[in-house]
């Protein structure tokens, strides 16, 4: 099938991505393909998990939970010299031109989810701090992965994208995981220590009472 799309003159780049591009593919995996194409057209999809966008879909990064999605993804096909490899690399990086933004809207997040915690738990309320905690699991990875320029992975990759490119200690991908699924908050205070180091202390500043969290 993808030999077909090849073969197909619309279709200006395919690309490969999920397990069987990152070689994690089990016996469940399908094929996720996406093929590139100038305008809009209908293409068969066969066997395959086909996406069809346009070079101006592919360019747009503003779908953040599309973006993992890219990270190692493989080119199949380029006919555009290299652009499509190039747009490829930026929906699966953030630019450093992102990272500020990535930070400061994940990082209040975060701390906003668990402060709502902090209080629930304070007040008698194990239940819905439960339910704040669960919440900032998913701006803590994004606020994290950011502070290190990448975008977050799919929770079925975090294993793998920290065995192939770890960060720093602390975040090992057995602490993450566990604190992730426990308490998130546990890590506030290793989180509030490097975005203070990168420069985020006007973000932590704005709430008045982070003793709550330490």
């Amino acid at each position: 099938m993808i030999d077909a799309l090849r073969a197909e003159p619309a279709v200006v780049g395919l690309i490969l991505s999920g397990s069987q591009a990152r070689g994690t593919a089990g016996p469940h995996s399908d094929h996720d393909v996406i093929a590139v194409v100038r305008e809009r057209v209908s293409l068969p999809a066969g066997s395959l998990d086909l996406a069809v966008l346009t070079v101006d879909e592919l360019a747009d990064v503003s779908d953040i939970w599309q973006r993992y999605a890219y990270r190692d993804a493989v080119v199949l096909l380029d006919r555009l010299d290299g652009r499509i490899a190039e747009l490829v690399r930026a929906q699966g990086t953030l630019a450093p031109s992102e990272v500020d933004g990535f930070v400061r809207e994940h990082l209040d997040g975060y701390v906003n989810f668990v402060y709502r915690a902090a209080k629930s738990r304070r007040d008698g309320h194990a239940d819905l701090a439960r339910l704040d905690e669960i919440e900032a699991a998913s701006w803590f990875l994004w606020t994290l992965f950011a502070l290190y320029g990448r975008v977050r992975p799919y929770n079925k990759y975090l294993r793998w994208e920290l065995a192939r490119y770890p960060l720093p200690d602390p975040w090992t991908a057995d602490r993450l995981i566990g604190a992730m699924t426990d308490q998130p908050s546990a890590l506030f205070g290793d989180l509030e220590r490097l975005a203070r180091d990168r420069g985020y202390d006007d973000v932590l500043d704005d709430w008045n009472d982070l003793s709550l969290l330490r």
